[in-house]
């Protein structure tokens, strides 16, 4: 897959803010939104989905929002996702990829892939063949995710894998991330927040996501060789 697999028709960018670019890729089947925090040359790229039914702001009360300017302080880039058709595996696989090559064509060499509830699935497909990203993912985070769709994550290959999730998830229940770093083959680094719902703000979730991800992501992608 490549970018021009989307059959893109017309892109458009603009800057919203210093550090902060609105892109529309517009193709034959839909449009592809995305926020790109911190410097389009970063080499080092962290990729963001949204669940069923799409959107860019990700769970917990903004987080995607606030991880792309941590993130952009510390010299990494985010790019915020919006979908095409929601809720379409192999279409939002697509579109995530496609973020990443148009990184990639501005010299990111390493990418982290992040999805919330539908969206885990989506990052932890944008991380195995058939993906152009596959070869250069080197750590997927899933928040309550499903495990639908997760089947081949034994493919991940023992990357770092950071599965979270609330113990009172009133949509996915927690087992679902347990099963995901099952067939992962038990590698990954999972944490249950006790009281927090599917959005992950309940009980301090939200604050404990945010003093983390960062860390975590900042770590995985500076500890990684080739």
């Amino acid at each position: 897959m490549n970018i021009g697999a989307l059959r893109v028709l017309a892109v458009q960018e603009v800057d919203l803010a210093p550090g902060l670019r609105h892109i529309e890729i517009y193709t034959m089947t839909g449009l592809v939104t995305m926020l790109w925090h911190g410097r389009p040359d970063a080499e080092h790229v962290v990729l963001l989905g949204g669940g069923a039914m799409g959107g860019l702001l990700g769970p917990a009360d903004g987080l995607y929002q606030d991880l792309g300017v941590q993130l952009a302080a510390e010299g990494v880039a985010a790019i915020r996702v919006g979908y095409r058709e929601p809720n379409n595996l192999p279409s939002c696989i697509g579109d995530m990829a496609a973020a990443g090559l148009l990184a990639e064509n501005n010299g990111a060499e390493r990418f982290i892939t992040i999805g919330h509830s539908f969206g885990g699935a989506v990052a932890v497909g944008a991380a195995l063949e058939p993906s152009p990203l596959a070869s250069s993912v080197v750590g997927v985070v899933t928040l309550s995710t499903q495990s639908a769709g997760c089947e081949q994550a034994s493919g991940l290959r023992r990357r770092p894998l950071l599965l979270v999730h609330g113990d009172a998830d009133e949509i996915l229940p927690a087992w679902a991330s347990e099963v995901v770093n099952e067939l992962a083959g038990g590698h990954g680094e999972l944490r249950i927040l006790p009281g927090a719902g599917h959005l992950l703000r309940e009980n301090g979730a939200a604050a404990v996501l945010r003093e983390m991800l960062a860390p975590w992501i900042l770590k995985t992608l500076r500890s990684h060789t080739n």
